[in-house]
């Protein structure tokens, strides 16, 4: 089990952890939660080593294997499949350690080395690398691409299949979801129930935290408070808790007022001056009880938009894509991701848009936003249509050398050149008042963006459009960066909102409270969706596998017009065909040899298990390493005669 005892933990001057106390169990499954700063990935690096209790008694089983998201962008030109492989240490150290031991002449460190790497899953270590990758939501032509082909949200999902690849008995994750989407996070909750060790994980998101966690640890004011169960457990006792303690704060602020109350009256007074001193001694003496703010202490909310057209737009047989990219040959077709589009959006419609991965979510938001134009069709707006875009990459176009209050009085000046102010206070200090009341406050409406945390950043997007006063509010992965506290926050104010939301989101809880209604985008159409979440994440599922079946079934289809195509090369001068007679016989020898193989591999694994003789455990490894190579030798044999004799029969 893990211990902390009276554990002081500093980073610089800040004590994040002060006197804290907690026991994990072996096998549970642990949500770390707690505001910003508060001292969570502090924690996780007292867990992994990285650093070191100032105070107090900290233990950690010496024996048990750490698995962990590596937060550093990968850069490598390593196949997707490899490089997720590697991330199982034991196979890694195995694989070194046989090699090491073949250039020796000690039979039994060869025997030892071949059998931990059999023990460590050698044979089917690539098969498992794939299913973590494919589930993860990359598809099946691309397990063999570099990494580096890769864009940076989807390398860091690399990382985190590697970190799932490591055999573990303690498993930390830090914002695990930030980089997926809905149909991956599926797949990932399914995958880390079934995980057999000690997780402890930091997300904000509260129903991923409600489906994989049993345990969960809040880090305030430097303590750490253990709770059974998930996260909205937690909440229900910690709003006890908060409750209780309110009461008895109440109580105790009655107590002092009153000793307060003797103190003024009698201490000036010789006679009463010694019960007077005795209450100053009692009230310092006193534990005052600190009273508890609630975690979603901040709020805010969308002004009244100016106007409501009727409908916010039409779209008529549009299709949504990407034009040909830049110094691409005249004539070079546009890329339609989704097409023939009738649909309205009309004022007061809450619209959650959903759909697998790569199906278009994101196209069709950009080309409402006016990001993107139309491939096709017709869209029409509503008069006076004010759109407020929070996009996926919304934070990279914050200009990281500028402040908060610089990027609000760019706005300003952005939207009167458009003729968009409509009677939004302009003036510095009023542009300073607005930024305050997203915590914007003191010197941070004069700090670098690009020294701000993501959530910062994010908040600062979320002000400027709040200050824009939209009446259609197009939000895409909007809460990617946002706390929890910061996430109920805006769904507060999305359901105070008198405009039109559509909303692109992982955070089924967002989704629950803000949509009540669902657009699909799949199979290069977008339909109404009439079921709810869970009907959808049933959908997920179904669908990934009906992907991966086709995926199959396409490769199983080019493998064979490959094999034909060999077959039907031309043959080199004075050779004549074989025939089919001949090429019979060769695939019989074929088989027949591969029966041999498999028959005497099978023997030699069971020898390997009973075995104890270092040298010939040393041998039967040697021999089956061989076996196998002869194996792959003639299955390579096997489908090129047998593509021959297809062509034969064609």
């Amino acid at each position: 089990m893990i211990t902390l005892k009276n554990v002081t933990l500093r980073r610089s001057a800040k004590v994040l952890l002060d006197g804290a106390s907690v026991t994990l169990n072996p096998g549970e499954k642990v949500g770390l939660v707690g505001r910003n700063g508060a001292g969570k990935s502090s924690l996780f690096a007292l867990l992994n080593g990285s650093l070191h209790e100032d105070q107090g008694e900290y233990y950690i089983p010496t024996q048990w294997r750490m698995g962990q998201v590596a937060q550093d962008m990968p850069e490598t030109d390593q196949s997707a499949t490899d490089f997720v492989v590697e991330g199982d240490t034991s196979l890694l150290a195995a694989q070194q350690e046989v090699t090491a031991s073949e250039a020796t002449e000690d039979y039994e460190r060869m025997a030892n080395a071949y059998m931990a790497l059999q023990d460590a899953g050698a044979h089917d270590a690539p098969a498992r690398a794939q299913a973590l990758i494919l589930g993860l939501g990359f598809k099946t032509t691309e397990l063999t691409n570099p990494v580096n082909s890769f864009s940076g949200g989807w390398r860091m999902r690399l990382q985190l299949a590697r970190a799932l690849m490591c055999p573990s008995d303690l498993l930390l994750l830090d914002e695990p979801t930030n980089h997926l989407d809905l149909d991956a996070l599926v797949w990932l909750e399914a995958w880390l129930k079934k995980y057999e060790g000690t997780m402890v994980v930091i997300s904000h998101d509260r129903e991923f935290l409600d489906a994989v966690t049993n345990v969960t640890l809040h880090i305030d004011a430097g303590k750490l408070v253990r709770y059974g169960g998930n996260y909205s457990k937690f909440e229900d006792m910690r709003a006890e808790q908060m409750a209780l303690q309110q009461n008895a704060f109440a109580k105790q602020q009655d107590k002092i007022a009153h000793l307060q109350k003797f103190i003024a009256r009698f201490k000036a007074k010789a006679s009463k001056a010694k019960q007077a001193q005795s209450r100053v001694k009692a009230l310092d003496r006193m534990e005052k009880i600190a009273p508890l703010l609630a975690d979603a202490d901040f709020t805010f909310e969308f002004k009244e938009p100016a106007n409501l057209p009727n409908p916010m737009l039409s779209m008529t047989g549009v299709s949504f894509g990407y034009p040909p990219p830049e110094g691409s040959p005249a004539g070079t077709p546009p890329t339609v991701i989704v097409q023939n589009v009738s649909r309205s959006v009309l004022a007061g419609q809450r619209i959650g848009i959903l759909g697998a991965n790569g199906q278009g979510k994101s196209t069709l938001v950009k080309t409402v936003a006016r990001d993107l134009q139309a491939i096709g069709g017709e869209v029409t707006e509503g008069k006076g249509l004010n759109i407020g875009y929070f996009a996926q990459q919304e934070l990279d176009v914050l200009r990281p050398a500028d402040t908060p209050l610089e990027h609000m009085i760019r706005l300003v000046k952005d939207m009167t050149a458009a003729g968009k102010i409509a009677g939004q206070a302009t003036r510095e200090q009023d542009l300073r008042s607005f930024l305050g009341t997203f915590n914007f406050g003191g010197d941070m409406v004069k700090q670098a963006v690009g020294s701000m945390s993501g959530g910062e950043k994010a908040r600062l997007v979320l002000c400027m459009i709040v200050w824009q006063r939209p009446n259609l509010l197009l939000l895409d992965e909007p809460t990617n960066h946002l706390d929890l506290a910061t996430r109920e926050a805006l769904a507060m104010a999305l359901n105070e909102f008198e405009g039109t939301v559509m909303l692109v989101s992982h955070d089924r809880a967002l989704l629950r409270s803000v949509c009540d209604e669902f657009w699909m985008v799949s199979r290069g159409g977008v339909a109404p969706f009439d079921g709810d979440l869970d009907d959808y994440q049933r959908y997920l599922l179904d669908e990934a596998k009906r992907q991966r079946e086709a995926i199959k079934e396409a490769s199983s289809a080019a493998a064979k017009a490959e094999r034909k195509a060999l077959a039907a090369a031309p043959v080199p001068a004075k050779t004549k065909p074989a025939p089919v007679g001949s090429l019979k016989r060769q695939l019989d020898d074929i088989e027949a040899q591969m029966a041999v193989l498999n028959t005497e591999g099978t023997a030699l694994e069971a020898q390997l298990a009973k075995s104890t003789h270092p040298t010939e455990i040393a041998d039967i490894g040697k021999r089956l390493k061989a076996v196998n190579d002869e194996l792959q030798s003639l299955e390579e044999q096997w489908l090129t005669v047998s593509g021959k004799l297809e062509e034969h029969a064609a």
